[in-house]
């Protein structure tokens, strides 16, 4: 099985806190630094799973993006995409003791991968195709986005996408993200609980959609409707969660999602 993930390739920094932050104080905290990203996070647990993973990006020549190049390549997936001069993305997750998180992302060349980059051989052996959200919402990489979905419709390639954070589509328009989902024509959406409402995914935004609920697991809405609860585990790290049970739901279904998604949460960073 080839899943194939376009999206970003970021630094992703996590500041698990021991202690809660006080303003003009040191609070204790372990860190992690290493790949990730969203697409780039579901390509590594699709390899990690025993599926051929490839990403797509684009990404810079700097020292975040040489750091993040070795990263992921060293979990099994291919790397493919522009390497230009600039800066590279990084997110930096603030977790709670609780294993909540905060994120703050800065994307860097990421969103300037273009249609004109994109190679044909990169997409004509997917079976899955997976973007993020994030890539719909910027120019051009939206762009390089649908580009990539044409191709992959032409070979028979599942069509995945991940909504992505409700604060993002709701600054995009909850309107125009629909509306550019609608052009996709996902046949696989994947949300979680605010974005799933913000976006009205009720009104059928695809043949199959997910509704990733955290520890309470995940309800499948299409042909076969169903409720999964998760799968109890001691929480260290929320981040990259739904990340994992989307690689995990694409390469071995609802069961496997909840599975992956437990082995994410029991560990800190996104990747396996």
């Amino acid at each position: 099985m080839r899943v194939v993930c376009l999206g970003d390739l970021l630094l992703d920094v996590i500041v698990r806190l021991d202690e809660p932050l006080s303003p003009g104080a040191d609070a204790l905290a372990v860190t992690h630094a290493g790949a990730g990203g969203q697409a780039a996070n579901v390509a590594a647990w699709s390899a990690a799973l025993g599926a051929d993973a490839r990403f797509i990006g684009k990404r810079a020549d700097d020292a975040a993006g040489r750091l993040v190049d070795e990263h992921i390549r060293a979990r099994g997936v291919e790397l493919v995409g522009p390497v230009v001069p600039g800066r590279n993305g990084v997110v930096v997750s603030v977790v709670g003791p609780d294993g909540d998180r905060t994120m703050a992302s800065d994307r860097g060349v990421a969103p300037e991968l273009s249609p004109a980059e994109l190679e044909e051989s990169w997409v004509d052996d997917a079976d899955v195709l997976h973007l993020s959200g994030y890539s719909l919402m910027r120019t051009p990489i939206d762009e390089a986005a649908l580009y990539a979905a044409v191709l992959a419709r032409r070979v028979g390639a599942t069509i995945s996408v991940d909504l992505s954070a409700w604060t993002r589509i709701r600054d995009f328009g909850p309107r125009a993200f629909r509306e550019r989902l609608e052009q996709l024509e996902p046949d696989l959406v994947f949300a979680n609980e605010p974005e799933w409402e913000i976006v009205g995914g009720a009104y059928a935004l695809a043949r199959t959609a997910v509704i990733k609920r955290g520890a309470r697991g995940i309800t499948v809405v299409g042909e076969q409707d169903a409720d999964l609860p998760g799968v109890p585990v001691d929480v260290l790290d929320s981040t990259g969660a739904g990340d994992a049970l989307a690689a995990g739901f694409l390469v071995g279904g609802p069961q496997l999602a909840v599975e992956t998604a437990a082995r994410c949460v029991a560990q800190l960073g996104t990747m396996p």
